[in-house]
């Protein structure tokens, strides 16, 4: 694949199961089977990082679905980045303890900026920054509650943080297979120099494009591939050419 840009299959899980929500609502998921099973499929089709998230964990405020995550660290063997209720120390400890690359935090570095900056400094080029915007307003505990911050200041502020880079997602379009918007992510682009992984609304090579001309590293891929809008070898014939 092109070194340059990536794209990374997701796998949500939901009642211990794969899933995808549409907007990140409660009541619109899809189940799409075993997550550890999920994983090793995209494994053998070639993709070298996956995204997973827990989806019980980030409405309750803590990782409910962490047996299955270690299932998975331990059964493959590309790079993990896990996300979903992560809100303490210990808990990234124990997650990159586990194997995982990178650890997500959204709404624990919304409401404790200092605890990336300190995370940053124990585990560099381990922590990632979710910003989830809604209506250019991020927002968090499952996307449900507002907090009146534009993504682009906080981008800056987290990579003058330490934050090794951003998770970027369009909640607005999450899931609905409709098209993504890449303004966001190319006024992020400009004004950070670390990694900007863009999410949300794919659902075809042309959305990969934009997201690849807007200045995003990778691109988490979840609907579209699991309802076959896209295949992962269209994916890979893409970025070769690219």
């Amino acid at each position: 694949m092109n070194p340059l840009f990536e794209v990374i299959p997701a796998i949500d899980i939901q009642n211990g199961k794969t899933v995808q929500l549409v907007g990140g609502l409660r009541g619109t998921e899809k189940y799409y089977g075993d997550p550890v099973q999920c994983a090793l499929r995209w494994e053998e089709m070639g993709a070298k990082t996956i995204h997973i998230v827990d989806i019980d964990g980030a409405f309750e405020g803590e990782l409910k679905n962490k047996s299955i995550i270690e299932r998975i660290l331990e059964e493959i063997g590309m790079s993990v980045q896990v996300g979903g209720g992560i809100r303490k120390e210990k808990r990234v400890t124990e997650l990159i303890e586990m194997g995982a690359d990178r650890v997500i935090l959204g709404t624990a570095a919304i409401e404790n900026p200092e605890l990336v900056e300190m995370l940053s400094k124990k585990y560099p080029k381990c922590i990632m920054v979710s910003l989830d915007s809604k209506g250019r307003e991020i927002v968090v505990e499952g996307w449900e509650k507002k907090t009146n911050l534009d993504p682009i200041k906080a981008a800056k502020m987290y990579e003058e943080l330490g934050a090794a880079s951003i998770l970027f997602t369009d909640v607005d379009v999450e899931g609905r297979l409709e098209g993504v918007r890449g303004g966001v992510i190319e006024e992020m682009a400009r004004l950070v120099e670390i990694p900007i992984v863009a999410s949300g609304g794919v659902a075809s090579l042309k959305d990969l494009e934009i997201f690849y001309q807007a200045g995003a590293s990778a691109a988490v891929v979840g609907s579209a591939l699991y309802e076959g809008s896209i295949s992962f070898e269209e994916i890979k014939d893409w970025i070769k050419d690219i």
